[in-house]
C-alpha cells in the first residue's frame, strides 16, 4: 500500500515535517512500521498551497523518496500552511508519474492509501459513472484517481463528506454486483486549500492505519521544552498514516468508519458510512 501525511497550520518548511522527525515520511519510505509493505518506493508526490494562489502546486516522481535530490531541494525552500505528501507502494497499476499521488483538479487535492478489491473487474463500470465533463482530466490508471473523480462527480465542491460517502457506496454496490465481497479499503485525505478532510474506512476488518496529532496547547503543557511546539499556532494539525515519532501524548488513532475535519475553529471527528447510489 502507501504512506501519507497532511499538514495544516502555521506556514512551515516542508523539511521540518518531511525529513526532520525521528520517523519521518522519508524514513517510512524505507522503514514503515504499520504499512502492508516495509518499503514504499514506487514513486512519491508532494502538493502545497501558497497564500496568493488558489490551486496547489504538485510535484510527483516515479523514483523512491529517500534519495530524490529534487524533493530534498524543494523541502529546504518551500514554506506552506497546507501541504500533502505521499509515498507509493503500487497495488498493481503501473509505476508512472500520472499514477503518483496527490491528485489535483482545480483547487482540490486528493491522496489515498488502500485499494478497490479486484479493481480491474470494476474499473470500466466505475469510469462510466464519472461525469463526462470530468473524464478527460483522468490521466492515470489507479483506483485512487478514479475514486477522486467519482467524488468530484458526486458533489465534492458542495458536500465533501457526502461526495466521498456516495463514491464509497458506488464502489461497494458495483463490487457486490460483481461478486466482490469486501470491495473497499481506504484512508484518504482531500482538501480545497482551506479545509482538510481525512477518512478511514474498510468494507471488512480494520482499515489501514491513520492518526492525527493532539492539540498543540496540550502538547506544550506536556513538553514545554520542545522548540517546534513554540513556533506553531494552536490550530496546527497533522494527519498521518503512521506516527512521525514516539513523543508521549502526541498521536491519536482515527477510529474506523470515521472522518475528521480540520478547519478554523474546533476540529471535528464524525462517523462515516457509504451512501447508496
Amino acid at each position: 500500500m502507501c504512506r501519507w501525511l497532511a499538514y495544516s497550520g502555521t506556514p512551515m518548511l516542508l523539511d521540518d515535517v518531511l525529513y526532520r522527525p525521528e520517523h519521518s515520511l522519508i524514513d517510512q519510505s524505507l522503514h514503515s512500521r504499520l504499512g502492508v509493505e516495509t518499503t514504499n518506493g514506487d514513486g512519491f508526490g508532494i502538493g502545497w498551497y501558497t497564500q496568493d494562489i488558489d490551486t496547489p502546486a504538485i510535484v510527483r516522481d516515479t523514483g523512491p523518496a529517500w534519495n530524490n535530490r529534487n524533493l530534498r531541494e524543494i523541502a529546504d525552500h518551500v514554506r506552506s500552511p497546507l501541504f500533502f505528501a505521499h509515498i507509493r507502494a503500487s497495488t498493481g497499476t503501473a509505476v508512472q508519474q500520472t499514477n503518483c499521488h496527490p491528485f489535483r483538479h482545480g483547487r482540490w487535492m486528493w491522496m489515498h492509501n488502500g485499494a478497490i478489491t479486484d479493481f480491474h473487474r470494476l474499473r470500466r463500470d466505475l469510469c462510466l459513472a464519472i461525469d463526462p465533463a470530468l473524464f478527460s482530466s483522468v490521466e492515470g490508471s489507479t483506483d485512487s484517481e478514479v475514486m477522486f473523480f467519482l467524488a468530484l462527480t458526486f458533489g465534492l465542491d458542495q458536500d465533501p463528506p457526502g461526495a466521498v460517502a456516495r463514491m464509497a457506496g458506488l464502489v461497494e454496490r458495483l463490487g457486490h454486483e460483481n461478486g466482490v465481497e469486501f470491495p473497499l479499503q481506504m484512508t484518504l485525505a482531500v482538501t480545497d486549500g482551506d479545509r482538510l478532510w481525512a477518512f478511514r474506512y474498510a468494507s471488512q476488518g480494520p482499515p489501514r492505519s491513520l492518526f492525527y496529532s493532539s492539540r498543540v496547547d496540550t502538547l506544550r503543557e506536556l513538553h514545554p521544552d520542545m522548540a517546534f511546539l513554540q513556533r506553531v499556532s494552536d490550530v496546527t494539525r497533522l494527519v498521518v498514516s503512521e506516527p512521525l515519532g514516539d513523543l508521549p501524548g502526541a498521536w491519536n488513532e482515527v477510529p474506523p468508519s470515521s472522518y475528521g475535519i480540520v478547519h478554523a475553529g474546533a476540529d471535528e471527528l464524525r462517523p462515516f458510512a457509504p451512501q447508496p447510489v
